[in-house]
């Protein structure tokens, strides 16, 4: 079995502009435009009725202006791919400016043709050239500093992401040295006694340290994942035997959902590592999924040992698993993703919960 890989999107590989097409950000857009009238109202009026009247002309001028440069972004948004950070900017400064010039044009058409339509800008109609001028100029000055946000929150995404990759392959580029001398250790005794298992052993141990190697930013299907991880239960029934049980409960998944390489298998291992390795009789880890309004649930459950403590066991580990797992789902997901681990009762167990997307 060979993982599929589908490189995740960095930011430097493309604009660093949020995606003018979501709800939210048109959301965010419209609400920050609406603080922009406030303050342009409190900084042209003084008087309370004016403040009211101005406030509703500002609001619905810069309303037209925001809607149309989120629709114009939206739409051009595919020009951006590949551009570097002074184009992508130039381009956009551009489209803001051009939506504003034509919102400006129509409002000052509108106020020299219709009786008591003042300029939304301005008190009375006046001059285009000076109209539009100084909208542009307040334009110019908020989508610079705009663009200056959306590019230092870019870099700042961009830096999490290569930390957590740097730790990722850290992670990757570890096994255990204790499962791979015992997984050596296994495979030659086999070979004299069962060389067909011999075989199927080192296939299996193979395919671990192919998908330990493979691009720490690769995602792969749920069922890749879910066999790597039978995979790995195989390489350590071999050297365990019967002490080593492990109950699929497995409903109806979807199974081309995209999931972070290397997510199920690690905490399998964990929990053989800390739960059944101490115990001289050994025990059962118990594998459990469910999909639930879109939301894919996995649990892995083992046992504790005699006497253990809350983190798992008298075998302390340093958390690196959980920590790059929790920081993975984060960048792929956001909220919408979530790991917990914990002890419950003589068991401990740890909860993956991650949105059934094709490609996360």
């Amino acid at each position: 079995m060979e993982p599929h890989e589908s490189r995740q999107a960095r930011p430097s590989d493309g604009p660093f502009l949020p995606d003018f097409c979501s709800a939210r950000v048109a959301l965010a857009v419209v609400l920050l435009a609406q603080l922009v009238a406030i303050l342009l109202a409190l900084a042209r009026y003084e008087s309370s009725d004016r403040f009211w009247d101005a406030l509703g002309r500002i609001s619905l001028f810069l309303l037209w202006c925001t809607l149309l440069s989120a629709a114009l972004l939206c739409w051009t948004r595919r020009l951006f791919a590949g551009r570097g950070p002074v184009a992508t900017s130039t381009a956009a400064l551009a489209i803001v400016l051009l939506a504003v010039s034509l919102v400006s044009v129509g409002a000052w058409w509108l106020a020299g043709n219709w009786q008591g339509m003042p300029v939304l800008l301005g008190g009375e109609p006046g001059a285009l050239s000076e109209f539009l001028l100084a909208n542009l100029a307040i334009a110019a000055i908020f989508t610079g500093l705009l663009l200056r946000y959306f590019w230092v929150t870019a870099q700042w995404r961009r830096q999490v992401r290569e930390e957590a990759r740097s730790r990722i392959r850290a992670l990757q580029a570890r096994m255990r040295p204790h499962f791979l001398f015992n997984s050596m250790n296994t495979i030659a005794a086999l070979t004299r006694s069962d060389p067909a298992r011999a075989e199927e052993a080192v296939e299996d141990l193979a395919d671990l340290f192919r998908a330990s190697l493979s691009d720490a930013a690769s995602t792969v299907t749920l069922r890749e994942e879910l066999e790597l991880s039978r995979t790995y239960q195989r390489v350590e029934q071999h050297r365990l035997g019967e002490r080593l049980q492990v109950r699929w409960r497995l409903e109806d998944l979807p199974t081309r959902a995209r999931i972070p390489a290397l997510s199920v298998q690690p905490l399998l291992e964990n929990a053989i590592y800390h739960g059944i390795e101490p115990r001289p009789g050994g025990g059962t880890v118990i594998i459990t999924g469910r999909c639930v309004d879109g939301i894919v649930e996995l649990s892995i459950e083992n046992p504790l040992p005699a006497g253990a403590g809350g983190n798992g066991g008298p075998r302390e580990g340093n958390r690196i698993a959980l920590d790059n797992l929790r920081q993975r789902f984060e960048l792929a997901w956001g909220t919408r993703a979530s790991v917990e681990a914990g002890p419950q009762g003589e068991s401990y167990r740890v909860v993956l919960r991650f949105p059934a997307e094709e490609q996360p």
